[in-house]
């Protein structure tokens, strides 16, 4: 089955008012590929905005919290930030897993997919390994332990579910896998999705994430079970990021 490639650009913490001028150029670029679906996830402050300034892409938010509401101080709940104009979340994030940021279990992980499904928000998942994981031959292993224990089990998630392999050693670093390696993880992945899901498993977008730019877009957009890509710095400017998208579009027209 042929999934509509999902190009996702994170902005992580970086963004002002003045770069919604990205935003919109970027908005300008997706409309000329419409067998493309793109996103773009702001921090907290900008996704008003964002959703107010685009019409061609989908406005996401980096995180969410468990609970709808409550003393949570600088927490932000998957209903306000619906309100707020997002369509969809990221949750699991590595950043957010790692004992450095934010130490998130699987367990934390699920409960917030499960808090943005039930606030009508998509949901992108992410999973990876470290470098020490890979290089101990564990990391099929590991990314399907994460998947296993992330995954929402919502009725009808795998419809508003996307997920994302980002192997932790690739993020920011301009390393990438050797394609055959991302592609043997995407199916490895795949499998683990038609596990839980069953047939609804097999319409999950996989994207990869990791130092995507468009020099490497339109091969690691061509690898087996690969619908998309996570992107993070190279989406910060409408150049780079339309580059990928442009390459995702020609995958697309080549599949």
């Amino acid at each position: 089955m042929a999934l509509r490639p999902y190009i996702v650009g994170n902005w992580k913490m970086n963004g002002s008012r003045a770069m919604l001028a990205e935003a919109r150029a970027i908005d300008r670029a997706a409309a000329r590929y419409p067998a493309v679906e793109v996103g773009l996830v702001p921090p907290a402050p900008l996704i008003n905005l964002m959703a107010e300034a685009v019409s061609d892409i989908a406005v996401g938010a980096q995180d969410c919290h468990t609970a709808p509401s409550g003393a949570f101080t600088g927490d932000v709940s998957a209903a306000t930030l619906a309100d707020a104009g997002a369509s969809f979340a990221i949750v699991g994030h590595s950043e957010r897993r790692a004992k450095a940021g934010h130490g998130e279990k699987d367990a934390v992980v699920r409960a917030k997919a499960e808090a943005a499904l039930a606030a009508d928000l998509a949901v992108i998942l992410c999973v990876g390994e470290t470098e020490a994981e890979r290089d101990a031959g564990k990391a099929e292993a590991v990314v399907a332990a994460q998947l296993k224990a992330s995954l929402p089990r919502t009725e009808g998630a795998a419809v508003r579910l996307a997920v994302a392999y980002e192997p932790v050693w690739a993020i920011g670093t301009g390393r990438v896998p050797a394609v055959a390696d991302v592609a043997a993880m995407h199916g490895a992945i795949r499998a683990g999705l038609l596990a839980a899901y069953g047939e609804d498993g097999a319409g999950v977008r996989i994207l990869y994430g990791g130092s995507v730019n468009a020099g490497n877009a339109a091969e690691l957009l061509g690898a087996d079970e690969v619908a998309g890509a996570l992107v993070g710095g190279a989406s910060l400017t409408a150049e780079s990021f339309a580059a990928i998208i442009s390459a995702a579009a020609m995958v697309a027209e080549e599949g």
